[in-house]
Parts: C-alpha cells; sequence; structure tokens
C-alpha cells in the first residue's frame, strides 16, 4: 500500500471515529479549520502552500502530509513545492531538514498518482 493511501484511509478512518462522539467543541474546531482554508482574500492555493510551511516549521509530519496532498489537489507545481521548502527550512531551521526529507518522499508518492 502506497504512504499516501495508507495516510489517508488512516486519517479518514479516525476523523469519522472522533466525529462519532459528535462533541460541539472538535466539531467546532474542526469546521473552523475547514472555512479557514476556503477561498477568501487568498486563494485556497495560497493557504495550502502557506498551512505546508507552517507544519514544517511546526514539524508535524501529519500535516505535512495533508498540506501536500492539498497542494498537489491544487495544482501546485514540484517547483513551487520545493520554493515552499525552501521557506520552511531557512524560517525553521536545520531541525526541519528530517521533515523535508519526508515532505519530499511524499510528493513524489503523489506525483506517482498521475501515471
Amino acid at each position: 500500500m502506497s504512504i499516501v493511501k495508507e495516510f489517508n484511509d488512516y486519517r479518514e478512518r479516525m476523523n469519522e471515529r472522533i466525529m462519532s462522539y459528535d462533541n460541539k467543541v472538535i466539531k467546532r474546531f474542526f469546521n473552523l479549520d475547514t472555512n479557514t482554508y476556503m477561498e477568501g482574500a487568498l486563494d485556497v492555493k495560497t493557504k495550502e502552500m502557506l498551512g505546508l510551511v507552517a507544519s514544517m516549521v511546526l514539524r508535524c509530519d501529519d500535516c505535512i502530509k495533508y498540506h501536500l496532498g492539498k497542494c498537489y489537489e491544487q495544482g501546485v507545481s514540484t517547483e513551487e513545492v520545493m520554493e515552499v521548502f525552501a521557506i520552511a527550512n531557512l524560517v525553521g531551521g536545520s531541525i526541519v531538514i528530517p521533515h523535508f526529507r519526508r515532505a519530499v518522499e511524499y510528493w513524489e508518492e503523489l506525483l506517482k498518482l498521475e501515471s
């Protein structure tokens, strides 16, 4: 199973379980996240790239995978992703490098979906 499918399947399954608890605060938080990344003064593509930078600097591999997937869906090019990675490494410092490696691996797996 590809790392992309494994990640997406796990995320979907666990989000369904989380939502099954019907907690109002959790549902509102998830909704806030969804609404934040909707079209506004900034387009969705830009917001996803910003989310990717923040996720890399915060060193959240799940968040990085999520935003890479969204960037892929928004048509972000490899050149654009590499610039996003450059900004994240500059802002976050060398501690981001292990996450950068995994992000490149995940991006390359996303690109294989085109084949």
